[in-house]
């Protein structure tokens, strides 16, 4: 026998229409003392009894459960709802319904959630958005409304201040193609032009293109050993080299002086290889790591924005990945250093 928890309407029905059958029929044998009487009574108040509790649970609760279902899809029920609501709905148990509408409230609740999440999200974008873009505009106003104001006839101020207004327009073009292409990417109306080519040549062509910046903090680059066997991936080369630049332009920005930043490159198995930065310098925060690939977010705003950066660099990074199907992770320790990973197909 199922357990009482756990009813369909129909079992309900008639496990009532026993147990309100046997007691009057059982009464009514007892009274008259005739059999037969006593077994149509049976039958009778038994089919009555079904009949119109079964009639009471599909017509009046469940047609209010089916009722509340449709209001929680918010729809007007679709031709698979309708199927759910006219056949399987009617063999769940009560319990069974108070399941499915508290899983519905979980995800609600979880949706809700997500959506707070995001729209904090989307405040504090608009406000690093409207910094980013203010600092330089306002820099730039300055310098001009000073020239204006008469300094134009001073050549060193002059030519001191076109070029500080030269730098801070450059930064905003910069701001403006990262937003650009992090915004293309995000779209999905970027193409990948997929290529098998060596990882390591391309990190050496990195390494020589970069050669300037990091000769002069004196950092060496280099790989590490065991490294240096030719490994093959199948992805966009150019979108990969930008993603290996600002990861390499990082290590050079926030490395020591006269420190190093090594590249590993591994083949985890038959499908994936694996791609490792490391650098030696200051290092991150743990409780900034899970943020850093936000945009235009700062373990140091202040420092950050002297090293020249758009705050847009590791979330273009990151959607380059994604767009590859591959994965980016990062490890850092204060002071001792930070490593970014990255898996791509074989």
């Amino acid at each position: 026998m199922p357990s009482t928890k756990n009813l369909s309407p129909k079992q309900l029905s008639t496990l009532t229409a026993v147990l309100l059958a046997l007691p009057i029929s059982a009464g009514i044998y007892i009274l008259t003392g005739n059999g037969i009487v006593g077994i149509a009574s049976l039958l009778i108040i038994f089919s009555g009894s079904y009949g119109l509790i079964l009639f009471t649970l599909e017509k009046f609760i469940y047609r209010k459960i089916k009722l509340i279902y449709k209001l929680i899809h918010q729809t007007k029920a679709t031709k698979k709802e309708e199927v759910y609501f006219k056949y399987i709905l009617p063999q769940k148990s009560i319990d069974e319904v108070r399941e499915d509408v508290e899983k519905w409230g979980e995800k609600r609740n979880e949706e809700i959630e997500l959506l707070k999440k995001n729209e904090a999200y989307r405040k504090e974008f608009l406000q690093n958005l409207a910094h980013e873009f203010k600092t330089p505009i306002f820099a730039i106003q300055g310098y001009v409304d000073t020239l204006l104001g008469g300094a134009m006839e001073d050549t060193v101020i002059r030519k001191k201040f076109l070029e500080n207004t030269a730098k801070n327009v450059e930064r905003l073009v910069n701001l403006m193609n990262d937003l650009d292409e992090i915004s293309t990417l995000e779209r999905g109306e970027q193409l990948l032009y997929k290529q098998n080519f060596v990882v390591q040549d391309l990190i050496r062509e990195i390494f020589e293109s970069l050669s300037i910046k990091t000769h002069n903090k004196n950092v060496r680059t280099s790989f590490k050993k065991g490294c240096e066997s030719p490994i093959t991936v199948f992805a966009d080369k150019e979108k990969i080299r930008m993603v290996l630049i600002n990861l390499v332009e990082n290590a050079t920005k926030y490395g020591k002086t006269g420190g190093s930043i090594v590249a590993s490159v591994y083949k985890i198995d038959e499908k994936n290889v694996l791609i490792e930065i490391s650098d030696d310098g200051i290092g991150i925060e743990e409780e900034h790591l899970l943020r850093i690939f936000e945009r235009f977010y700062r373990t140091d705003a202040a420092r950050s924005r002297d090293k020249g950066g758009t705050g847009l660099g590791l979330a273009i990074v990151q959607s380059v990945v994604s767009d590859h199907k591959g994965t980016i992770t990062v490890h850092s320790e204060l002071g001792k250093g930070t490593t970014f990973r990255i898996e791509l197909k074989a």
